[in-house]
Order: C-alpha cells, then sequence, then structure tokens
C-alpha cells in the first residue's frame, strides 16, 4: 500500500496480513461476526451472528423470522419467555446440537420452549426419549364414509352427541357389571339351596339350580350382550384390523368378554354330566378372578385414568430403579435384623426369607405391626430400616410427578382444538388459514380441513399445538 507524506514524498508500507485479511473481509463474513443481544425477560444474552446461523431453519438462525422480536431503540432481540430455559437453548447453538434440559426447569414448560424457538424435530423426538415420554402416536381414521363415522360413534366420545351418549352408556353398564360382580360373593347371595327333584319312582334327589334362572346371570348376560355388540362394531369399523389386537385397550375388552362364555361352556358341560367337575370348578374361580378387569374399561372413558397409564409408562426406567432400591434394601435389613434377633428365644424372625415381609411393609411406611423386633440391635435396624425407605421412595417421586404435569398439561392443549386431517394423493396440500383455526377454537367443535399429501387415501386425527397453528400428518400408512 503506497502512502504520501506531508512533504509529497511516496512511502511503501507493508500491512500485516492479519490487518490486510481484515479489511478484505466480505460484508456477510462481517455480519456473521458480529455480536447480537438477546433479551429474555431482562436477561441480556450476548452472542455472534454465526453461533445462531449453525441452524439457520429455527427461529433464533432465520433472520426473518427472529426480525419481528428486533427492538431497534435498544439494538437488541426481546422475547418474553422462560429465562432458565434459554441457557439450554443459545447452549444449543453454541455447542452445534447438544440439547439438555435444566434441572430447575420442568420436562413441559421446556419442550414448549423448543418448539416456540423452532428447533428440529428431530431434536424433540430426542428430548422426549431421552426424558422418557412416550411418543405422540397417530390416529388413523378409515376411508369409507359410513366406516368413519362408525368408527368415530365407538371410538372417539367427544366427536358427536350421540358418540357421547354412547359412552354414557357404555360407562353404565360397566358400572353394572362390576356392581354384580362384587354382590354375587355376599353369603346371601353365594349359598343357593339344592332344589328337590321328584323321580317317576317316588324317590326324590336334589339337584343343583340351573345358573340360567339366576337374576345375577341373566344382568351378566345383558351386559355382556352390550359389551359384545360394542366390540364387533369397533373391529368392523377400525381402519386396521392388525393395529385393532396391538391396541391394549381391545385386548382389555376380549379380557372381559371372554370368562363369560367361557364359564357358559363349562356350566352347560356339568349339566350334560360331566365327570370332571373339580377341575371345572377351579377353571370358574380362576376365570371369574379375571372378571375383575373389567374395570380398566373405564379407562377408555377417562382421561384421568389414560394420563395416569401414559406417566407410569414414561417412568418405568425410574419404578424400575425404586423396586431394584427396594429389593436391595429388603435383602440388607431383613439379614440385619435376623442376625440381630437371632439370640432372642421369642423372636418373630425365624429366617431371612421369613424376615422380607417386615423390611417390605417398613420402608414402605406401613408398619402392619404383625412382625416387630424386640431387642435393642433389633429396634436399631428397624429405624434404619424406616429412615432408609423414605429416602428410597422419595427419589423418584419428583420425576413421575413431572411427567404426570406434562401428559395433564398436553390432555388439556389437545382437547381445545381436534382436526381431522384428510391426507390424499396427488393434490396440493390445503391448511386451515389462520381465522379459520381461530373459529375452531372459539367453536370448540371438531371439524375437518382437507391436506393433500404422499401416495395413500388416510383419515389422521391430529392435535395441532394451541400455541402455534401447525398440522402434523406424520408418515403415511396403508389402511
Amino acid at each position: 500500500m503506497t502512502v504520501v507524506s506531508q512533504d509529497g514524498n511516496e512511502e511503501s508500507v507493508v500491512v500485516p496480513p492479519s490487518l490486510r485479511d481484515a479489511a478484505d473481509l466480505e460484508p456477510a463474513e462481517q455480519e456473521c461476526s458480529e455480536r447480537v443481544v438477546v433479551n429474555i425477560s431482562g436477561l441480556r444474552f450476548e452472542t455472534q451472528l454465526k453461533t445462531l446461523a449453525r441452524f439457520p431453519t429455527t427461529l433464533l438462525g432465520d433472520a426473518r423470522k427472529r426480525m419481528r422480536f428486533f427492538d431497534p431503540l435498544r439494538n437488541e432481540y426481546f422475547f418474553d419467555r422462560n429465562r432458565p430455559s434459554f441457557d439450554a437453548i443459545l447452549y444449543y447453538y453454541q455447542s452445534g446440537g447438544r440439547l439438555r434440559r435444566p434441572v430447575s426447569v420442568p420436562v413441559d414448560i421446556f419442550l414448549e420452549e423448543i418448539k416456540f424457538y423452532e428447533l428440529d424435530e428431530e431434536v424433540i423426538e430426542t428430548y422426549k426419549e431421552d426424558e422418557g415420554l412416550s411418543k405422540e402416536e397417530e390416529r388413523p381414521l378409515p376411508s369409507n364414509e359410513f366406516q368413519r363415522q362408525l368408527w368415530l360413534l365407538f371410538e372417539y366420545p367427544e366427536s358427536s352427541g350421540p358418540a357421547r351418549s354412547i359412552a354414557i352408556v357404555s360407562v353404565m353398564v360397566i358400572l353394572i357389571s362390576i356392581v354384580i360382580f362384587c354382590l354375587e360373593t355376599l353369603p346371601e347371595f353365594r349359598e343357593v339351596p339344592p332344589q328337590p327333584e321328584t323321580h317317576p319312582n317316588g324317590s326324590a334327589q336334589s339337584k343343583a339350580p340351573s345358573p340360567f334362572t339366576d337374576p345375577f346371570f341373566m344382568v351378566e348376560t345383558l351386559c355382556i350382550v352390550w359389551f359384545s355388540f360394542e366390540f364387533t362394531m369397533r373391529f368392523l369399523s377400525c381402519p386396521s384390523k392388525a393395529a385393532f389386537f396391538k391396541n391394549i385397550m381391545n385386548l382389555i375388552d376380549v379380557v372381559a368378554i371372554a370368562p363369560y362364555f367361557i364359564t357358559l361352556g363349562l356350566d352347560l358341560a356339568e349339566h350334560q354330566g360331566s365327570s370332571q367337575q373339580a377341575a371345572s370348578l377351579a377353571i370358574l374361580r380362576v376365570i371369574r378372578l379375571v372378571r375383575v378387569f373389567r374395570i380398566f374399561k373405564l379407562s377408555r372413558h377417562s382421561k384421568g385414568l389414560q394420563i395416569l397409564g401414559q406417566t407410569l409408562h414414561a417412568s418405568l426406567r425410574e419404578l424400575g430403579l425404586l423396586i431394584f432400591f427396594l429389593l436391595i434394601g429388603v435383602i440388607l435389613f431383613s439379614s440385619s435384623v435376623f442376625f440381630a434377633e437371632v439370640e432372642d428365644p421369642k423372636t418373630v424372625f425365624s429366617s431371612i426369607p421369613d424376615a422380607f415381609w417386615w423390611a417390605v411393609v417398613t420402608m414402605t411406611t406401613v408398619g402392619y405391626g404383625d412382625m416387630y423386633p424386640s431387642t435393642i440391635g433389633g429396634k436399631f435396624v428397624g429405624s434404619l430400616c424406616a429412615i432408609a425407605g423414605v429416602l428410597t421412595i422419595a427419589l423418584p417421586v419428583p420425576v413421575i410427578v413431572s411427567n404426570f404435569n406434562y401428559f395433564y398439561h398436553r390432555e388439556n392443549e389437545e382437547e381445545e382444538n381436534v382436526q381431522y386431517i384428510h391426507v390424499t394423493c396427488g393434490q396440493p396440500e390445503q391448511l386451515p388459514s389462520l381465522g379459520e383455526s381461530d373459529s375452531m377454537k372459539s367453536n370448540q367443535s371438531l371439524s375437518k380441513t382437507e391436506s393433500y399429501q404422499g401416495s395413500d387415501d388416510l383419515e389422521v386425527l391430529t392435535h395441532p399445538n394451541v400455541s402455534q397453528p401447525e398440522t402434523y400428518t406424520g408418515k403415511l400408512t396403508d389402511v
């Protein structure tokens, strides 16, 4: 570079390579090296544009998306969002894709934050797997109009008034069946005197009454007729017969219906003079016990039971650790109390396996009082056992509560707006506009919109995000 001095002479000056490279930077590179300030509810974060540009499809990585949050007076981007969550969001950009939830942030709140900042769907799915959350499954609908209406009538009570009425009738029948199951075990109903039977030769012989004249059997038959009709209609109208039997709720329906027909067959065989009456009675006791599982049919119509089941399924790892820790404690403290009480002739702990029951009821803080230590050493072991049980049970409780809150809030959001998306091949995708989405929310009724994508005809039930009108069509499958 040539520089003109004050006396008019030209002098050659060598510019250092670092300064020359900085002067020759492209405008785009200079922009990426600029610093940007992000204000999260009053807490200011400072980073570089090139850091945010690592993920250009996200809210912070796309200049057009984040521009609507720009404050020209303060020369910063302002977001009225959760502050503790943004530490992990910013680290996601800095680390190149590593996302970890802060301990102080609940699972559902952090999930809302990563959806707001529009992180990739793969990141969201990975986060759900890391937190032990079950994947949201699509619920397909039949393509045939009559079959689809029949499926909605028996499977989705919230779809219409008649469907809600059928659900109420189903719940009443389930409750009647459970009440009958309990009442028939009362002594005054269980002990039926034998009926005398007179033969042609004048001799009398006692005969057990026929179960077909039992009023409990008649009510049970009516309940089974409704269960069978409901199960048959649901099976005939389901979009996929293979997926139908993979659903745990449908298996519960089979378990609720099958004992009746097995009992009926055994009763008919007994009246025909079968010699294996003792074996039939043993089988009948087991089958009648299986009838108690009908109470789980209520979970089809109870959102609370569904949330509880999802919570337990998502917390299987924590529950497994709880059982493992309890098992270790039971073996440890039952052995300790046995050897502490072995010198006492009046001890109730005759062996280590016999002390397992005491260790379980002590660690779970039940304490029936049927078994208790009497020596000083045994009481000391019992105190440690109770304290260890309280600490062991309390450890996984926060995780289970957090999972319950997540499923509870998600269920509330899904109930606010439910759409049926029809997917057809060969046509462009038509999504509801923002005004149509708002009107559907205000009506709080099930609506249908057209969405065309993929290569197969399929009806998919989806639950768009309440805070942001999005449609998830997912993967298409043949029905």
